[in-house]
């Protein structure tokens, strides 16, 4: 009896066998592929990155309703400089704010809150075109200022960039103008360079046309 249970007890100790490696190789059922994911920000340089809070104003119940936390940026198109906000939840990427900064834009420190700031906007986050009144809160009070002077800087550029473009299409239409009037001079100019000349018979009085003609026949 007790060489039996001798026997169980060095069965339970011994070390469990390790698994033989036999050499097959069993390939997956289904084979990923890669697949490149696109955000549309690829043609974009962002100029300011800062984690926050985003609130939005429900106008129908007079209240401020959390959009989400995440990452603010503002990217910069590098073929038209247009410059947008867009934010992000942190966890799903959901886009919770969405629109163009324009030059009529500007930015407020909320009022009793020194970390937030507000501003309207046309937004295209829920993809359509609503009008909102954003309040954005951010960690620390220094990130706050550099927002709010990031986004009047921003506004202010593409002021300046539409005045250069209203400056540009005025110049054009002038030019264009001037060498419309610089056409119509040389065709004027052509004209009466080929219109023929009267001649003086034409030119004559009635009575002095008679006497020349009764000259003639004498």
């Amino acid at each position: 009896m007790a060489s039996a249970d001798t026997e169980r007890r060095e069965e339970e100790e011994a070390p469990a066998a390790e698994d033989e490696d036999t050499g097959a190789q069993v390939a997956p059922i289904v084979k990923l592929e890669e697949v490149a994911v696109t955000t549309g920000e690829e043609n974009e340089d962002a100029i300011l990155d800062l984690k926050s809070k985003l609130y939005r104003f429900d106008k129908d119940g007079n209240q401020w309703k959390e959009r989400g936390a995440g990452t603010v940026k503002f990217l910069k198109h590098k073929e038209t400089g247009k410059v947008r906000l867009v934010m992000r939840q942190s966890k799903t990427l959901k886009i919770c704010a969405n629109h163009l900064v324009l030059p009529s834009m500007s930015v407020q420190e909320h009022v009793g809150n020194d970390k937030s700031c507000v501003w309207h906007a046309t937004d295209f986050a829920d993809g359509e075109l609503k009008d909102e009144l954003f309040c954005i809160r951010f960690p620390s009070i220094e990130n706050c200022k550099t927002f709010m002077e990031t986004f009047q800087e921003v506004a202010e550029s593409q002021k300046k960039k539409e005045e250069n473009k209203d400056a540009s299409a005025a110049a054009g239409l002038l030019e264009k103008l001037s060498v419309e009037d610089e056409k119509k001079a040389e065709k004027a100019e052509d004209k009466a360079e080929f219109t023929p000349v009267k001649s003086e018979e034409k030119d004559k009085p009635e009575g002095e046309a008679a006497k020349s003609d009764a000259e003639k026949k004498e």
